[in-house]
């Protein structure tokens, strides 16, 4: 690589998944003890172990993160080094997208962070001049491998560099042995690459912990799946949002009376809502979903196994409009028996079971058919093939989440007001514009009311902000726990009216009374927001939660049982102890906790974080305050 590259070795890295750890922290040692030469590395979301701190956090995070990531597991030291501002002079990291809020205190991250769409990546790594490229791979049965993880950027950046008239780069490969073989769209010779390395062993793939869902996430969650289309396309990110909507589907796909309960309970007009009539359902999918996303994740392998995901598009735009419109031909029934493909992907990452699915579907003969292409097949129309994409995406619900909202239908998704990065643009954008561009598409933004601190509490709805990620003008719908915004092609006025009616009632009336003096808004009525509390949405939701029919981990938890009952307590005595009278009032109650009544599922969890009786009085305190934490979140 060295020799291949000369004196400025210019590295372009997938994002995610498939970056291989080992050969780029070998290339940034190397290069760091030669100061005649240079480095760059242009990737994104660079994905490296929590680091706990001291006391509570790391008693809980320190035997999880061995257990889960495994003690082998090698981070990656520019990343590491970024965070310190430690990168050496002649190494520069250039990323398009961060880790969610990793790398705001950086100056090295902040000042060579490149905004761009995702569909831009390719042509801005093109235009650095990539002279080597390294990415993880899977090699199959057969001997050929795949970019299975990250086929998104690869072809793209290869076709960009050939356009500026650019030699191809380095080609090199590193074989994991866990990697998902992927077949359609993602599989290569053997001598689409230069070099391929296959050491053995290998530590394990970097799997995402699955967090909790709060009921106020749910709230989201139900409400946006009243919005999908029975025969339509889904496109989904990662997180507890996700993972709210995924369950909220599963739920109307497999227990209908249940969900058709809960969202009685939550919203009573759902049911004769003419939103819902138009744009979505509430019936179970007897067509089911088509999967089109940038980002495969847990969701996905949710409702494929619960028979949601199970529309079959085709490459054929006039036979997909006849499968579509129930006038098929036998050779569309057996074009789409032969080829028919149920989510398309760019890259994939999350749990250990996501793995273990993809790695059974990933064949061309699987009868789930997945394909893991390129990211410019994914988040946008095209041009010569746009026709098809149209006919594919059919119904597309494109369901991103986002930061902060403005009253007039501005998102904030990626930076602060300073101009801090919190992780990137990504294809939010891409598939917003989507959502317009496509005849019975909508773009659907998500959103928590508001934004918790500590014991400090503000709106995530706001009059304005020094940063958009999406600009007003592509407003379409928006959701909070409060529930649903539809401002496609409305005025101002109505505009503020929706988005004020799903806002947090504590910080309403100062935002009406802002659009009411810059004369947006002649009045409002504080009936629209008055209910919007989170005691109501606890009323709502908590009896279905002790009915086992919202879980905390909807999709599975990496957390044992008794891990599960230290995230809970943990939350809480944080939240209890971040002002000074709240801090006063949990040690007062620790100093005269009685510790002899405690349950064997609470004693367990003080032996999980390590306590034994024999501390001194610093750790006796903490040990106390945590036994309070555990009996005040205790499961009824």
């Amino acid at each position: 690589m060295l020799t291949h590259a000369g004196h400025h070795l210019v590295v372009g890295a997938p994002l995610g998944l498939g970056k291989p750890h080992r050969v780029l922290n070998a290339l940034c040692s190397r290069i760091a003890a030669d100061a005649s030469r240079r480095l760059t590395i242009l990737s994104a979301l660079s994905l490296s172990r929590p680091r706990a701190k001291a006391g509570l956090e790391r008693r809980f995070l320190a035997p999880f993160v061995d257990r889960h990531f495994g003690a082998d597991f090698e981070d990656p030291a520019w990343f590491l080094a970024q965070q310190r501002d430690a990168l050496p002079p002649n190494i520069e990291v250039q990323e398009f997208y961060l880790p969610s809020g990793a790398l705001l205190g950086s100056k090295q991250a902040q000042q060579h962070y490149a905004s761009l769409n995702y569909t831009h990546a390719a042509r801005g790594i093109a235009a650095r001049g990539c002279n080597i490229v390294v990415q993880s791979v899977a090699r199959g049965p057969d001997g050929r491998l795949s970019l299975s993880c990250n086929p998104d950027l690869t072809f793209d950046l290869i076709d960009a560099l050939a356009a500026r008239g650019l030699p191809r780069p380095l080609m090199v490969a590193e074989v994991h042995p866990d990697l998902p073989y992927v077949e359609r769209g993602a599989s290569v010779d053997a001598g689409f690459f230069d070099i391929v390395l296959e050491p053995a062993p290998l530590p394990p793939l970097f799997a995402v912990p699955r967090q909790p869902v709060s009921l106020a996430e749910f709230a989201i969650g139900l409400y946006a799946s009243t919005l999908v289309k029975d025969g339509g396309t889904l496109q989904i990110g990662i997180g507890a949002l996700s993972d709210a909507l995924t369950h909220a589907l599963v739920l109307r796909h497999t227990r209908n009376a249940d969900y058709r309960r809960i969202l009685d309970a939550l919203w009573p007009g759902a049911a004769t809502s003419s939103l819902v009539r138009d744009t979505g359902g509430l019936e179970p999918f007897e067509h089911g979903l088509f999967g089109c996303s940038e980002m495969v994740m847990d969701g996905f392998r949710v409702l494929a196994e619960a028979g949601v995901l199970k529309r079959a598009v085709v490459p054929d735009a006039a036979a997909q409009g006849r499968l579509d419109a129930g006038t098929a031909t036998p050779a569309d029934l057996a074009l789409r028996e032969a080829q028919g493909e149920v989510l398309h992907g760019g890259f994939f990452l999350g749990s250990r079971d996501l793995y273990r699915w993809l790695q059974r579907i990933g064949s061309a003969n699987s009868a789930f058919r997945l394909r893991m292409t390129r990211i410019s097949e994914i988040n946008q129309l095209g041009t010569d093939d746009a026709p098809l994409r149209a006919a594919q995406r059919r119904h597309a619900r494109f369901i991103n989440t986002t930061m902060m909202q403005t009253v007039l239908g501005a998102a904030v998704s990626d930076g602060l007001a300073d101009g801090r990065v919190v992780s990137g643009v990504g294809g939010q954008y891409n598939f917003v514009a989507m959502g317009h561009a496509l005849p019975d598409a909508r773009s659907i933004l998500l959103f928590r009311a508001v934004r918790e601190s500590g014991a400090d509490v503000s709106s995530s709805l706001l009059w304005h902000y020094g940063h958009t990620t999406i600009p007003r003008h592509l407003r379409d719908v928006v959701i909070s726990e409060y529930g649903i915004a539809d401002l496609r092609d409305q005025g101002d006025a109505n505009c503020i009216r929706a988005m004020l009616a799903i806002g947090d009632a504590r910080f309403m009336p100062e935002l009406a009374a802002k659009a009411i003096a810059a004369g947006k808004l002649d009045r409002a009525d504080p009936p629209t927001w008055s209910r919007n509390t989170p005691e109501a949405i606890d009323a709502a939701l908590a009896p279905f939660r002790r009915e086992g029919l919202l879980p905390e981990y909807p999709i599975g938890s990496d957390f044992t049982p008794v891990e599960q009952d230290l995230v809970r307590a943990l939350g809480l005595l944080k939240r209890d102890t971040a002002t000074r009278s709240g801090k006063a009032r949990a040690l007062w109650g620790a100093v005269w906790l009685d510790e002899s009544r405690a349950e064997p599922r609470e004693d367990a969890a003080i032996a999980r974080m390590g306590y034994d009786g024999r501390e001194g009085w610093r750790e006796t305190l903490e040990r106390k305050l945590l036994r309070a934490a555990l009996r005040a979140t205790r499961p009824d």
